[in-house]
């Protein structure tokens, strides 16, 4: 299957002099600059973590709106915006402004979230669930007002007296951006998740963890997951054909420094635990020269299953050796899949 392969970066910066990222403005303009990297490498996509509280990229649409600015072809997305923290109607906004700036490029991953730096952050953002709800549950709630907003619904109602004349009929989200509604995926944890996002018309986005299910290896879960999204999206006449998106760090061995920084990994194996008093399974890393790694990979279901492949990249250790990271897989591995 002929693939899109972007990068997912975290965004990490740490003041040490060992990290080739130490503040917060270096983490965002090199991420400018690797998603201007990748695109002239000829990758699919610049996606980016959201965390709060946390010395990670935490804000996201203005890092999107400035690599829209320096890009011209390359997808740019979330993997994901915790949505317990977000005013649904002011991510509406920003995400149509952002959008517009890019030309329509953006592919946008939402989620409630996953484990944070703070106990219930979102509280600190002005969030409470309502009476009987979980955060969850709260999250799906702003997701649901969020996605109403982006289809462009009008809504709201005009002032008879405004500073500026209106257009006729209740008033939308401004600006609008045609299309948007159809870019949004959903992080889902498990397989209830991505039928729920299935109904709701989302694409799905698939992390390197999820809920642990049957005890199966995580590559089977998750292929079992998209086979659950894509049969339940089939039930349902959303007007479009979905995508579906894996996560994986997936580093070809190349030279020296690859083989320093990454051979012999010790998360050449799946990892079983608990995240918030739920059983976990936590995919593996793939590190090798490229003919094993291309065999280790042939064996991965869930990469085979999907449409969109996002490499996990440690920004940390800079630009130019992420590029090459990218370009490594580009060049040694995708043709060799089938992938390109």
């Amino acid at each position: 299957m002929t693939k899109k392969i972007g990068f997912l970066s975290f965004g990490h910066w740490t003041p040490h002099p060992t990290s080739a990222t130490q503040t917060a403005a270096d983490a965002l303009l090199q991420s400018i600059d690797l998603a201007v990297a990748a695109e002239e490498l000829g990758a699919d996509g610049a996606y980016f973590r959201v965390h709060h509280f946390a010395r990670q990229l935490g804000s996201p649409f203005p890092l999107l709106a400035a690599v829209g600015a320096r890009t011209s072809r390359i997808e740019i997305g979330t993997g994901v915006i915790d949505m317990r923290y977000a005013n649904p109607l002011a991510f509406a906004e920003d995400a149509g402004a952002a959008d517009l700036i890019a030309g329509g490029r953006l592919q946008l991953g939402i989620s409630r979230g996953s484990p944070e730096q703070v106990v219930d952050g979102w509280r600190y953002f002005g969030f409470e669930p309502a009476d009987g709800e979980s955060q969850a549950d709260m999250a799906r709630r702003h997701t649901l007002v969020a996605l109403e907003a982006l289809t462009g619904e009008q809504f709201a109602e005009p002032n008879p007296r405004p500073m500026f004349p209106n257009p006729p009929g209740l008033l939308r989200i401004e600006p609008y951006s045609e299309g948007l509604r159809e870019r949004i995926w959903w992080g889902a944890g498990s397989d209830a998740t991505a039928r729920w996002a299935a109904r709701e018309g989302m694409n799905l986005m698939s992390s390197t963890l999820k809920d642990d299910e049957s005890g199966e290896p995580f590559h089977v879960q998750q292929r079992k997951q998209i086979e659950a999204f894509r049969e339940e999206w089939a039930q349902h006449d959303h007007g479009f054909e979905p995508r579906v998106s894996v996560s994986r760090s997936i580093f070809a061995i190349t030279n020296d420094l690859d083989r320093r920084y990454f051979l012999g990994s010790r998360d050449a194996e799946d990892q079983f635990g608990f995240i918030d008093s739920t059983r976990s399974v936590f995919g593996r890393s793939y590190a090798d020269e490229p003919e094993p790694l291309i065999e280790d990979l042939r064996r991965d279901e869930a990469v085979e299953a999907a449409d969109t492949l996002l490499l996990t990249v440690p920004n940390q250790l800079g630009v130019e050796y992420n590029a090459h990271i990218i370009e490594s897989i580009l060049t040694h591995v995708a043709p060799a899949l089938g992938w390109r």
